[in-house]
């Protein structure tokens, strides 16, 4: 494992009991309240579904008993630890980095990936092998923190020259990423703190929604190849 996958795998090795306790709230009325309906709505029951940086697996939970056939994987080993207690075996885990997935080419027909890849170093790397395992017309659910995301403080060591376990890219970035990339944009949702209002941001365009946002959710679709 090199360097910046083993900075990664610590931290949350170390947060991994702390994160599990907060999970449950996040997902069901927090910043992640969100995400399973958005996924939901752009697919159907029983296709099989990646979670990439499942964590303690109770997003993995939500989908398996939204009835998708899912699959977890973690980079750290403590929060697979945690997730299998919190699935009983019912979903298949693994500890793994999403820049080296141990599956076979298009393997799956969707994946979730929500504050995945602005962990990594190099997130090219990350998006080109999720598109491995991804079938043709295979789809990735994407959350990427925003300007006013808490967790971004991670990579602010990065200006004293530190080694840090965060990138700083910002959704538009991982929007072109992915378009230049082989995605298609299906749909785009973004998530504000609780302290926006609504209303207002209901009138910004775009990028400023993003621009304030704590996290955009990104719907893309895997674009035949010129081979296919």
């Amino acid at each position: 494992m090199d360097k910046w996958n083993e900075h990664t795998r610590s931290k949350w090795n170390k947060q991994a009991i702390n994160w599990d306790k907060r999970s449950v709230n996040m997902w069901d009325n927090g910043s992640r309240k969100d995400i399973i309906l958005f996924f939901a709505k752009h697919h159907q029951s029983n296709i099989s579904v990646i979670d990439i940086g499942c964590g303690s697996g109770y997003g993995s939970y939500k989908l398996f008993n939204s009835g998708y056939d899912v699959t977890g994987i973690d980079i750290s080993e403590k929060m697979i630890e945690l997730a299998r207690k919190q699935l009983n075996n019912q979903v298949p885990l693994y500890v793994g980095s999403v820049d080296d997935l141990p599956f076979e080419d298009e393997s799956f027909d969707a994946s979730l990936l929500i504050n995945v890849i602005e962990w990594t170093e190099n997130p090219i790397d990350a998006l080109l092998e999720i598109k491995r395992i991804l079938k043709p017309g295979g789809s990735i659910c994407a959350g990427i923190l925003g300007a006013t995301a808490g967790p971004r403080a991670n990579s602010y060591q990065r200006l004293y020259k530190e080694a840090v376990p965060m990138n700083t890219m910002m959704p538009w970035e991982f929007y072109q990423l992915a378009k230049e990339n082989g995605f298609r944009l299906i749909e785009e949702h973004v998530i504000h703190k609780e302290a926006i209002d609504q209303a207002v941001v209901d009138h910004l365009s775009d990028d400023l929604k993003q621009a304030i946002s704590f996290m955009t959710l990104f719907m893309l679709k895997k674009e035949p190849s010129h081979n296919e």
